[in-house]
């Protein structure tokens, strides 16, 4: 067999249109895919969308911690990123709770934001092992399942305000033919450009927050090779291609004297973002690609459908669901949206006319961490994951969040109801578990991502509460 050529940086973003790598999908487009899986993963990992706590809406962890906490790498591996900032958004009309959810507390965070994703920038180790230093954007996607699509308005709307230069008005005989200007839902637009002057959070939209912490980022590493990349997950996948064309579009990327720089989107089932027009001009910037991973029985990226003048945007990477024999032969539309199913089958995906074969070491339990999408017979239970005592931890006189971004926070409970800081002495708090259980806990998901055979060991004994199995003798 010969062996397989090494892609540069730059193709594996896109330089090429991805072409001879998808079909077979070449090894280290298929890590780094997972990778950007992984990214989208740890903005639902850390949202907290109890409404009975006060900070519903807003991040578990703080940004020091915050790939730490989520088990990005595994145990004693230090990350190649650092989050650099959170990123908040609003919305001046009405969204689906699914998407910015409002704590039942009198006393919430914010009435007006959600957390709704995160800039982090590769470390200075990883910039000089990869050849560049990466910015990565990563946005937030629905945590509850597909009810928002019966309540978004799919109206498409101008985007005329994020253009660098204006479309110049259509002749007569281009609105006969049925031309327009370049339109997106406006969904999309209302999330992404839409601020409150009553938020400390969102009295800047999170566009305009985007758009100077890229600045910043850009203006501080102006002497080195530089790439965006930007992932996200249904409704974050619209966003990350929303956001990538707004960045491209008005010059950010641009450096005197250097190559543009750039932008790649990875995105997963990823909803249809504009219209022909739209997607015309997207293709005109060079230095713009989206890599859109799409299940071939998903749902979701055909809203809001042609017949309303919407198409795809973007390179294809489709995959089946229905290939893998770990799979139940599943009928609920949201198994067939879930990112860890995606993920799971990308990490053995041989092509359609192709078996199914693991080609990493990931493990299955992965995909039942949100769902029930497993055979019985490969004994993962559904929905495992949940946060230790859902945030909550004890300490002497309350219970209080087991981390915070200190900086823009004060401390606080992420779990719990609404007089949890009122608590009468002697009230019952969750109590903490054992030191080492929780030590096992935290670098779970880190194992089942490394190594499947500890992680799947490890999953089984603690469900089960075998904790004799973890002491030592």
């Amino acid at each position: 067999m010969a062996a397989v050529s090494e892609p540069s940086w730059e193709e594996l973003q896109g330089s090429k249109n991805w072409e001879g790598l998808l079909e077979p999908l070449h090894p280290q487009l298929r890590t780094l895919i997972i990778r950007c899986g992984d990214f989208c993963q740890a903005t639902y990992d850390t949202f907290i969308n109890d409404q009975n706590s006060k900070y519903c809406g807003c991040s578990r962890y703080g940004r020091k911690s915050f790939f730490e906490k989520v088990a990005m790498f595994p145990p004693g591996v230090q990350p190649d990123y650092a989050v650099h900032s959170f990123l908040y958004a609003t919305a001046k009309v009405d969204v689906p709770d699914s998407f910015l959810i409002k704590s039942m507390s009198r006393e919430a965070w914010s009435r007006e934001s959600n957390w709704i994703g995160y800039v982090a920038v590769s470390t200075d180790s990883a910039a000089q092992a990869q050849g560049r230093r990466d910015v990565l954007v990563a946005w937030r996607g629905t945590t509850r399942n597909l009810e928002w699509i019966d309540v978004f308005n799919p109206t498409q709307e101008s985007i005329s305000g994020l253009l660098h230069t204006q479309e110049k008005p259509g002749h007569f005989f281009d609105v006969l033919l049925g031309k327009s200007s370049p339109k997106v839902m406006d969904g999309w637009v209302t999330i992404y450009t839409s601020d409150d002057s009553k938020s400390p959070f969102t009295k800047t939209s999170a566009r305009v927050q985007l758009f100077t912490f890229i600045k910043e980022i850009v203006e501080k590493y102006q002497d080195e090779e530089l790439s965006i990349t930007l992932v996200g997950h249904s409704l974050g996948a619209s966003l990350a291609i929303l956001s990538g064309f707004d960045i491209v579009e008005n010059g950010l990327t641009r450096r005197e004297g250097r190559d543009p720089i750039p932008v790649a989107a990875f995105v997963f089932g990823s909803p249809m973002v504009g219209n022909k027009e739209f997607c015309e001009r997207f293709e005109k910037l060079p230095n713009l690609k989206v890599l859109h991973v799409r299940n071939e029985i998903d749902l979701i990226p055909h809203y809001p459908g042609k017949a309303l003048g919407y198409q795809w945007t973007g390179v294809e990477l489709m995959i089946d669901t229905r290939k893998s024999p770990y799979l139940k032969d599943s009928k609920n539309p949201s198994d067939w949206h879930n990112l860890q199913t995606m993920l799971h089958v990308v990490a053995g995906w041989q092509g359609k006319n192709q078996e199914f074969q693991l080609q990493l070491k990931r493990s299955i339990v992965l995909v039942n961490k949100s769902c029930e999408f497993l055979k019985d017979e490969c004994l993962v239970p559904g929905s495992w994951w949940v946060e230790k005592n859902k945030g909550m931890v004890q300490d002497e006189n309350d219970c209080s969040s087991e981390d915070d971004d200190a900086s823009r926070l004060q401390s606080f409970p992420t779990g719990g109801g609404e007089h949890d800081d009122s608590m009468a002495e002697g009230e019952a708090c969750p109590q903490m578990e054992d030191e080492l259980e929780i030590s096992i806990l935290r670098s779970l998901e880190a194992f089942l991502r490394w190594d499947a055979t500890v992680g799947r060991e490890l999953l089984r004994m603690i469900l089960s509460h075998e904790r004799m199995l973890f002491h030592t003798s």
